[in-house]
């Protein structure tokens, strides 16, 4: 009661719980934190409490007060582990106390709940966001497509590679699985000629709308092109349907010689139809710059997260064996996120593969846990890792979130209950029993589920790009398609077999190694140590990133100044403040990154300066050092190292970008 009333005398709202049962219905109507004493927890039987805190939602972790008067520390108050088991997010305060410890520690509970609901917030929005775009694409008529110009065997820009293609692509242009394809590859008698018109409307920045004939495949395409902005990405978007049916019948209407009032009617209903359609279809335009978006917000959100992870790996792994575990599946969760965001915006893209030789088997063990958490409990795993087996060419990073891909799909499919089998064995395949596979030795992964299974025509799909069975909200349609296009990356294939009712199994073929296997990469938690002390400018408008930034390099051993935006930061310079580098996010408003560092070369020359940025791979075209999003305290450590130089004497010089 003393301390509902010094929080009433501080201006907030408190209501008194005289039990447990009392707190978890008030905590049902909603709060912002607790507070409670010592003496009315430890007799009392805590299920109902840990079973609500548990139930929270994923953005929500409830801060408790816990009043005691022997101390928080585990020293002290040994315990005191019983309550940080079951409260979680829990802070002690040793009995008797001043009022204004208690208002402290109150309005740093209610900033903590706030910036969750915020957190929250955009959780939905990013949801939100993901579905319309997923809608939209797939369910557009017209074949669409974006196309990235590259080097080709005839100069610069001179070839292009589709990254980009709905499913009504193939529909249209008779052409399937495009994407990752060149057009020189694709059709090589007319690529020059498609190469030509495109590139003008990448090099001009001029929209065309056209007609021409796909030799290739027989059909007459209507077109819309545009570049897609900025120009330095070298893409441009393709908006087109299948005319040939018009095209014949203005043909036969000619060979006919039938009347002019019938060809205009006609004519004019097809450029109606097809007016209407280019209408619909102008709003895929800002479908780049909103994946762009996506991924920036889902990689400012990573950044906190992974920062955080690490420095408590660091700080408490060594000291806590099963805290160490939970936090490196923790990270490698967070690695595989990341590695996510990245695989969605360049997707089939064949991307360079981190390839090596690798012991399936070891890779299957370290995965068990993961697999275990991610299937549920109500799955049976029964794991045969093949131990003995040769090692198999592939990027162990991939790898795993191709299988745990798959893994998840099984749990889906057998609504998640049932025996989920993992299994790997080596396998000989001759001449003109392969299928797609040549002749040779092959390590197959085998994913066996008990599900409902799929029938021919769904099986026939299940690899498409974009197309899920599962509801809306429950799946991108991109999981099987990775898994296809990375064993196809790798020299191997991608196998399905169904029967309705009995389930599904999903083989993965990897070419076997010639060299033996590399040892995997673990997380370790080395010692983080700066070449020297420095003072650090950090700029980013988002709080919550900065913040989590500034911690790590605190923790490093630097000295930090935080600044909102690039006026604020040029603001504390011109007042002298003295600093060493300058850390600066790239996508801030008003002004960028990019642009900060220029007024900075301007007015502080040789200020040594980087650029953080969330967009995928940190690879922005500036003549400025970067560090991508999300990233882990060494990770920065060493960048900034080698931003400023081994030691107080030298400092590298900041590069002008062109």
């Amino acid at each position: 009661m003393i301390a509902s009333e010094m929080l009433r005398e501080g201006g907030l709202e408190a209501t008194a719980c005289d039990s447990v049962p009392a707190l978890i219905a008030e905590l049902d109507k909603g709060a912002a934190f607790v507070i409670v004493t010592e003496e009315a927890i430890a007799s009392t039987d805590l299920h109902g409490l840990a079973a609500w805190i548990e139930d929270q939602e994923e953005w929500s972790d409830l801060p408790f007060v816990l009043l005691t008067s022997r101390g928080g520390g585990l020293e002290r108050n040994p315990a005191a582990r019983r309550y940080l088991e079951v409260l979680g997010n829990v802070t002690f305060l040793e009995r008797p106390f001043h009022p204004t410890t208690l208002l402290s520690l109150a309005s740093s509970a209610l900033r903590g709940r706030k910036r969750q609901y915020e957190a929250r917030t955009r959780l939905v929005e990013l949801k939100d966001s993901e579905e319309r775009f997923r809608t939209l694409f797939e369910t557009m008529d017209e074949g669409f497509a974006v196309i990235e110009f590259i080097d080709g065997p005839d100069g610069p820009l001179s070839d292009y590679v589709h990254i980009q293609a709905n499913p009504a692509y193939e529909r249209h242009a008779g052409i399937p699985q495009v994407v990752g394809q060149k057009v020189r590859e694709m059709v090589p008698d007319e690529a020059g000629a498609w190469v030509e018109l495109y590139r003008r409307v990448l090099l001009t920045g001029e929209p065309i709308r056209f007609e021409r004939e796909l030799v290739a495949t027989g059909r007459h395409l209507e077109l819309a092109a545009f570049r897609v902005e900025p120009r330095s990405r070298n893409e441009v978007a393709v908006i087109f349907q299948d005319v040939t049916a018009r095209k014949r019948a203005e043909t036969e209407l000619l060979e006919l010689n039938q009347t002019l009032e019938r060809r205009v009617e006609e004519e004019v209903a097809q450029r109606e139809i097809a007016t209407s359609q280019l209408h619909e279809a102008q709003k895929l335009e800002t479908i780049g710059q909103l994946t762009g978006g996506v991924a920036h917000d889902i990689n400012n959100l990573l950044t906190p997260i992974t920062g955080a992870l690490d420095m408590l790996n660091r700080r408490y792994g060594a000291d806590d064996p099963r805290s160490a575990r939970l936090l490196d599946g923790a990270l490698q969760s967070a690695e595989r996120a990341k590695i996510l965001v990245s695989r969605l915006l360049g997707f089939a893209r064949r991307q360079a593969l981190e390839t090596r030789a690798i012991d399936i088997a070891t890779l299957l063990e370290g995965m068990r846990d993961l697999v275990a958490s991610s299937i549920g409990p109500r799955v049976e795993l029964r794991l045969h890792p093949g131990h003995g087996l040769p090692a198999a060419m592939a990027d162990p990073n991939q790898l795993e979130l191709a299988l745990l891909n798959l893994c998840v799909n099984a749990r889906d499919a057998m609504d998640g209950a049932g025996l989920l089998t993992v299994a790997a064995e080596q396998a000989m395949i001759g001449p003109n029993q392969g299928g797609k596979l040549k002749p040779g030795a092959y390590i197959r992964i085998s994913v066996i589920d008990c599900g409902s299974g799929m029938d021919a025509a769904t099986l026939a799909r299940a690899v498409e790009p974009f197309f899920s069975t599962k509801g809306v909200g429950k799946g991108t349609g991109l999981g099987l398609s990775m898994v296809h296009g990375l064993a196809a990356q790798l020299g191997g294939a991608f196998e399905m077999s169904s029967v309705v009712g009995q389930g599904t199994r999903a083989d993965l073929y990897l070419p076997v190694a010639q060299a033996a296997a590399d040892p995997l990469a673990v997380t370790r938690n080395e010692a983080v140590t700066p070449v020297r002390k420095l003072s650090v400018l950090l700029v980013d408008d988002e709080d919550l990133v900065r913040s989590g930034t500034a911690e790590m390099l605190r923790d490093i051993g630097h000295e930090v100044h935080e600044a909102s935006g690039g006026a604020q930061a040029l603001a504390m310079l011109a007042d002298g403040l003295e600093a060493n580098a300058v850390v600066t996010d790239y996508m801030m408003p008003r002004m960028n990154g990019a642009e900060f560092a220029a007024h900075l070369e301007k007015r502080f020359p040789g200020m040594p300066v980087m650029i953080v940025t969330g967009y995928s791979g940190g690879d922005l075209e500036l003549q400025i050092p970067q560090l991508a999003k999300p990233f882990r305290q060494a990770d920065l450590a060493a960048a900034l190292n080698r931003l400023t130089g081994p030691d107080d004497r030298k400092v590298l010089p900041f590069k002008r970008h062109k």
